[in-house]
């Protein structure tokens, strides 16, 4: 059996938590599982919302100590990642796949041969949103090990074409390139089953996401006030918008009904009943991502309308899966879910084919083994 070694040293990633990074890790430790493989992970915040089915998930934790010195926490950072490195060493892993994080150089630290496989799984370009929306002291110190990893690994997977990219232009000219794939995020199909039709009364239009700005849920809460067609606005999650949008919700008299954040596997309870799914990044620049928002929404068979920026239009099919829509722009996004709240017929094929196509193109095993394909891995 395939030993796999899955390694998060991102002190904002817990392994059992609510955000879409948790969800991530833990369905790429499903995947690895379904595989055959047998899995541990080594990490540094392991959190409290456990799935039952990862129960018995082995979960070897070195905490980051805290503190309100920046340049401190990365020191911590680069301590913590030292020593999952020996426990990851200790263990015995045939394959070590790591979510990059700052300051961590797991992967010279274990690999170093060519006994283990070696994958560095890239979500974002974390030094430079680092430095540009935090604080980053010792940048030089970042670039270095995020130059150590990249020549330990034999694959880079990148979530998108701009953060492979970004990879790219930061391999070292002295080491031989590792195999870089761009490997967008999936979705567990079996988790999120089609929703129920919505019941009687105005058509529930439901939005999953953090409540930052970066997610748009202004630009939503705007639209809903600007629709001609009689539909709800239920936000299903949580953060610092929370309370300005309920002011703003109250002062354009728009009907919201805010859930607040919920563990992963009660995401699909909370699509139920509703009709039409959202997207609303605004223009902000960051086009880098590929939102697992988006193919929930479709395992969920609802259309998704959103905006058409960066990865989205290679999942969302305007017209299709979906409707796109300018970023930023309310009066767009109430018209383009005023369309499907006026037709439910139209609504309910767009979403049939959304479901269709996050089963057949997808799945998170697509994605593992889309990552695996430079390397030789054994099905266990």
């Amino acid at each position: 059996m395939t030993r796999v070694a899955y390694v998060c040293a991102d002190p904002g990633i817990p392994v059992f938590g609510t955000k879409g990074a948790s969800v991530h890790v833990q369905e790429l430790v499903r995947a690895w599982r379904a595989r055959g493989a047998e899995v541990e992970v080594f990490a540094v915040r392991r959190g409290d919302d456990v799935p039952a089915d990862l129960a018995d998930l082995p979960v070897h934790v070195v905490p980051v100590a805290k503190g309100p010195d920046p340049a401190a926490r990365e020191v911590a950072q680069r301590e913590a990642a030292a020593e999952l490195a020996e426990r990851v060493s200790a263990w015995g892993p045939d394959v070590v796949h790591e979510r990059y994080s700052l300051f961590s150089t797991v992967l010279p630290r274990v690999g170093g041969g060519h006994e283990i496989t070696t994958i560095l799984e890239v979500n974002a370009p974390l030094i430079d949103e680092q430095r540009d929306h935090r604080v980053l002291v010792d940048e030089d110190g970042a670039r270095r090990a995020l130059a150590a990893q990249l020549a330990a690994a034999d694959v880079v997977a990148c979530v998108s074409e701009p953060v492979a990219d970004w990879v790219r232009g930061r391999l070292g000219p002295d080491v031989d390139p590792p195999a870089v794939v761009v490997t967008p995020n999936g979705v567990n199909t079996d988790r999120i089953r089609p929703v129920t039709p919505y019941p009687d009364g105005d058509p529930v239009v439901v939005f999953v996401g953090t409540l930052k700005p970066w997610h748009g849920v202004e630009d939503l809460v705007r639209a809903a006030a600007l629709a001609r067609v009689p539909w709800r606005l239920r936000l299903v999650g949580d953060g610092p918008q929370r309370a300005a949008l309920e002011d703003l919700a109250a002062a354009l008299g728009v009907d919201l009904e805010l859930v607040g954040a919920v563990p992963p596997e009660q995401v699909p309870a909370t699509l139920e009943g509703a009709l039409v799914a959202v997207a609303p990044y605004p223009d902000s620049g960051d086009h880098y991502f590929s939102p697992l928002k988006v193919y929930e929404y479709g395992a969920a068979a609802l259309p998704v309308v959103a905006s058409r920026i960066g990865q989205i239009p290679e999942v969302v099919r305007d017209g299709v899966t979906g409707v796109l829509v300018p970023p930023s722009d309310p009066a767009a996004l109430a018209a383009a879910v005023d369309r499907l709240a006026g037709d439910p017929a139209a609504a309910r094929a767009m979403g049939a084919a959304a479901r269709e196509l996050m089963e057949r193109r997808h799945s998170w095993a697509h994605v593992l083994e889309a990552t695996l394909a430079p390397v030789p891995v054994p099905v266990a």
